[in-house]
This record gives structure tokens, C-alpha cells and sequence, in this order.
């Protein structure tokens, strides 16, 4: 079932759990190696695999992120699959239909994945929202499962954007090369900029995954920065409390 939705500037922001479990051990490694420099115990890390739902007064739905997709997807390397994104929608009350704006944080298998399925864009009156960068840069499965089927739905976007009303994007580059933040009112919702809460308390810590780890460190301490600044909501992708309050200087 849904996580309890929060009402942010007027919107129903609900976080729907598309998976829970660890890396598969194509690419698991120890705590140690995936954030050198963290402090952290070799222990299983349990991730969380979140997409957010948003609706306005108006009825607009706006969905961000899209999971893991079915058990044939590209994150069936690695990833629990399938992702139960469909049946969250449902519980929500949310049909695929319904949905007119879908926002890819970025083309990882697991933020995406669910994009599609049967080879078609399972939001089909959907637009899909995407940074140019990370259009440019995509390749293998990513491109020929996910892009290439979605490319007539497709609004590409170069820098900060409004994208829907209220509700706009700003380009986080470094865990890759068009990562983006979503922003509505006073919540981030941040995809992949923060993966481990230890990256909260150092941003310097660096993750093994990130296509560039020095230009993802200086992005999160840079975007961090400005969040806490603002005492800022997170909603975060990955850790097990979907919603974080960074509510202190």
C-alpha cells in the first residue's frame, strides 16, 4: 500500500513503494566500496525503491520517477523485479491513464524502468519528462527498452524547467550526466542525489555508481546547501522514510 501522502503548496504528494530488498550481487558490493570514505559497516543494505505521486486541485497527475519495472526489465540484473508500481497506482486510486505528466529523475534501471511495458509507454497520455543530457548520453537497454519506445511522448528539457504547474526541475548533474531534482513548493524530491543517509552528514562521501562521483559530490553539497537553507522537505528514493524534514540550520 501507498506510504500516507503529505499536502505540499496544495498538492496530494503520496510516495508509492515500488520495491524493498537489496543490489542483486551482479553489482553488490560491500558498504566499505560503495561509499569509500562513509564510515559505514559491512552490512546488507535494504534498499527502498520510492516514485511519487502528485495531484492537484485540479486533477492533474503528475508522477515522478517510474521504478523497476516488470521481471523482464532492464533492473532484472540487479534489482528486485518486478516493481509493484502498477498495483500502488491502483491502491492509490490512480489508473495509468490518468496520468499526464511522468518525470524521470534519471535513465537508471531502476527510476525508469517501469516507463514502459510490453514494449509500449504504460502511460500512454502521458508526457515524459527528461533532461537533454541524459537523452544524449543513453544507451544499451535503457535506450532501446525505454527511450526509444516512449520518444513520441518525450518533452526534453536543457537546464531548470517548469514542467507542470508548480512543479519544476532542476538539473543535478554528476550521478549522471542529466540527473534531475524535482521541485514543488518546499519539496526535493531528489531521485538519486543522496542514496545513504551518511551522504546527508558528509556530502563529500561518495557513491561507486555515480558516472562522475567528484561532479555528484560537488552537486549534492552544492544543492544540499540550498536545501537546508531553506529548511527544505526531501523525498527521497531510496531511504526507508520516504519523506525527510531538513528542518534544522
Amino acid at each position: 500500500m501507498p506510504h500516507k501522502p503529505r499536502t505540499i503548496s496544495g498538492v496530494e504528494v503520496t510516495p508509492l513503494c515500488d520495491a524493498v530488498g537489496p543490489m542483486g550481487p551482479a553489482i553488490r558490493r560491500p558498504l566499505t566500496e560503495m561509499f569509500p570514505g562513509g564510515g559505514l559497516a559491512d552490512e546488507p543494505w535494504i534498499l527502498h525503491f520510492h516514485c511519487y505521486l502528485l495531484r492537484d486541485r485540479a486533477g492533474r497527475v503528475t508522477l515522478v520517477d517510474t521504478g523497476i519495472g516488470a521481471a523482464d526489465s532492464p533492473a532484472s540484473t540487479w534489482a528486485p523485479v518486478p516493481g509493484t508500481l502498477p498495483g500502488e497506482l491502483a491502491a492509490a486510486g490512480v489508473e495509468p491513464a490518468d496520468v499526464g505528466t511522468v518525470i524521470l529523475t534519471h535513465l537508471h534501471s531502476d527510476h525508469a524502468s517501469g516507463a514502459v511495458a510490453d514494449g509500449r509507454p504504460l502511460f500512454e497520455n502521458a508526457r515524459y519528462v527528461l533532461q537533454q543530457a541524459e537523452v544524449d548520453a543513453a544507451h544499451g537497454a535503457m535506450l532501446d527498452q525505454i527511450v526509444t519506445p516512449i520518444k513520441g511522448q518525450l518533452q526534453v528539457v536543457d537546464g531548470d524547467s517548469q514542467v507542470a504547474p508548480g512543479v519544476r526541475v532542476q538539473l543535478t548533474p554528476g550521478h549522471t550526466p542529466g540527473h534531475q531534482v524535482v521541485r514543488l513548493g518546499e519539496l526535493a524530491m531528489t531521485g538519486d542525489l543522496v542514496l545513504h543517509p551518511a551522504q546527508l552528514a558528509d556530502p563529500s562521501v561518495r557513491y561507486v555508481y555515480d558516472d562522475d562521483p567528484a561532479a555528484a559530490a560537488a552537486t549534492r553539497a552544492e544543492v544540499l546547501g540550498a536545501l537546508r537553507a531553506e529548511r527544505a522537505v526531501l523525498a527521497t528514493a531510496h531511504f526507508s522514510d520516504p519523506f525527510l524534514d531538513l528542518s534544522f540550520p
